[in-house]
C-alpha cells in the first residue's frame, strides 16, 4: 500500500484558508480536519460549518477526526457537511461501539477510529475488521508541535503486524509531530 499525505486543517491560517485549501488539494492525497469540543481535549477547533466550507473547496477526501466527548452528538451534522471519514477515539465509544460504526456507515462515510498513545490495540480487537482508518496518535491530544511520544513507534509496528496477520481491512494512519524528522520513522514502522 502507497504511503500518503494529510495536511493538518487545524494548522492552516483561517484567514487564508481558501488559498491554502486549493493548494494542499493539488498537493495532498487527503484532508485531515481535527475537529476538538474542549472537553475530551483542552482545545477548541474546526465547526461543522468549517468543514462544510473545506468540503466546498477541495476535491480530494475529508477525514474528521472528532477529539470530542459524546462524538455521537456529532455524527451527523459532520457527515451532512461533507466529510468521507469520520474518525472517533476509540476510548469514547467503548459502550457503543458496533452502534457508532453502524451509524457513521448508515450516513455514506468511512469508518475511522483513533487510539490514543496509551491506550493499547487490543481495545478494538472486537471491531478492528470493521473499520477502514486506524489513527494511532503519535502525541497527546489537543495541540499541534507536541514531541513524539517514542513509545507509539512499537505501537505502529504491531499494528502493522496485526493487519497483515489477521488479513485486516483498515490503513494506517500516524497523528502527531508529522515533519521530516519523523516521516521516515513512521514509514519504516
Amino acid at each position: 500500500m502507497p504511503f500518503l499525505l494529510s495536511d493538518s486543517l487545524m494548522c492552516a491560517d483561517p484567514l487564508c484558508l481558501g488559498d491554502q485549501l486549493r493548494l494542499l488539494d493539488e498537493a495532498m492525497d487527503a484532508h485531515h480536519a481535527d475537529v476538538m469540543d474542549g472537553h475530551y481535549c483542552p482545545n477548541l477547533t474546526l465547526s461543522p460549518d468549517t468543514i462544510a466550507a473545506v468540503c466546498r473547496t477541495v476535491h480530494k477526501p475529508v477525514d474528521v477526526h472528532l477529539m470530542v466527548t459524546d462524538p455521537s452528538c456529532w455524527l451527523e451534522r459532520f457527515a451532512k457537511a461533507g466529510a468521507s471519514i469520520l474518525t472517533v477515539h476509540a476510548e469514547t465509544i467503548s459502550t457503543s461501539a458496533f452502534r457508532t460504526i453502524r451509524e457513521i456507515r448508515r450516513l455514506g462515510c468511512q469508518v475511522g477510529i483513533a487510539l490514543n498513545p496509551a491506550t493499547p490495540l487490543s481495545f478494538i480487537q472486537h471491531y478492528a475488521d470493521e473499520i477502514d482508518l486506524l489513527t494511532l496518535m503519535t502525541v497527546d491530544v489537543g495541540y499541534a508541535g507536541q514531541p513524539l511520544i517514542p513509545q507509539v513507534i512499537d505501537k505502529i509496528r504491531q499494528a502493522s503486524m496485526w493487519k497483515k496477520d489477521a488479513h485486516l481491512p483498515f490503513r494506517i494512519q500516524v497523528d502527531g509531530c508529522c515533519n521530516k524528522k519523523t516521516y521516515a520513522l513512521y514509514h519504516d514502522a
